[in-house]
Parts: structure tokens; C-alpha cells; sequence
């Protein structure tokens, strides 16, 4: 079992940064591939972006790219999202994964965080 607390969301302004922090319980965290995706209003969730069990290989959705960067510290049970030149585009709820198979789908999703509110002003 595995319990995922996300942190770090806010109200920013564009072009602004935050950081996202998923805080995993459990002691097999280091054994996940883990992810973030999101869902604005009225539409569906998303993925975002996805960092292997070891940290060496990282995935991004094409609008994220250059702009947001995934890390994990498996010693603190920790994922990160550094979210840089953010766009109003970006405003959502933005929820932590984790999954033995893959981050990439929902389908592949073994457990979901709480999610935490991103707003992007113009």
C-alpha cells in the first residue's frame, strides 16, 4: 500500500514558478515509476509527466517540455516537479502517481494522491 500527499500548489503569476512536492508512504516507494498528471475544469486528467523507479529515464507531455522538470529522492520517499515559465494554460489540479507498470495512462495508475490546486494568472 502506498498513500501519496502532494504539496506545493498556489496561485502564480505567469511566467512564475512552483514546486510540487508528493510526499509516498511505504517502504517499497523506490520500486513505483512515478508521475504527475492533471485535470482543469470541465475536462479530462491528463498525463504530465513521469520518472522511472531509479530516476534515470523522465518523460513530458509536449507543452511541458524545457519548462517543467520530474526528480525523485527515494531516500526521503519524494517526488518532485519543478514547474518553471508557467502559463494561465497551466492552471489545474495536479495529482501524483504512482504505479509497478508504468505512469503514463490512467489505466496504469496504482495510486493516486489528493491533488493540489496550480492557478496561473495572466
Amino acid at each position: 500500500q502506498v498513500q501519496l500527499v502532494e504539496s506545493g500548489g498556489g496561485l502564480v503569476q505567469a511566467g512564475g514558478s512552483l514546486r510540487l512536492s508528493c510526499a509516498a508512504s511505504g517502504r517499497t516507494f523506490s520500486s513505483y515509476a512515478m508521475g504527475w498528471f492533471r485535470q482543469a475544469p470541465g475536462k479530462e486528467r491528463k498525463f504530465v509527466s513521469a520518472i522511472s523507479w531509479s530516476g534515470g529515464n523522465t518523460y513530458y507531455v509536449d507543452s511541458v517540455k524545457g519548462r517543467f522538470t520530474i526528480s525523485r529522492d527515494n531516500a526521503k520517499n519524494t517526488v518532485y516537479l519543478q514547474m518553471n515559465s508557467l502559463k494561465p494554460e497551466d492552471t489545474a489540479v495536479y495529482y501524483c502517481a504512482a504505479g509497478r507498470s508504468g505512469v503514463r495512462v490512467v489505466s496504469a495508475i496504482d495510486y493516486w494522491g489528493q491533488g493540489t490546486q496550480v492557478t496561473v494568472s495572466s
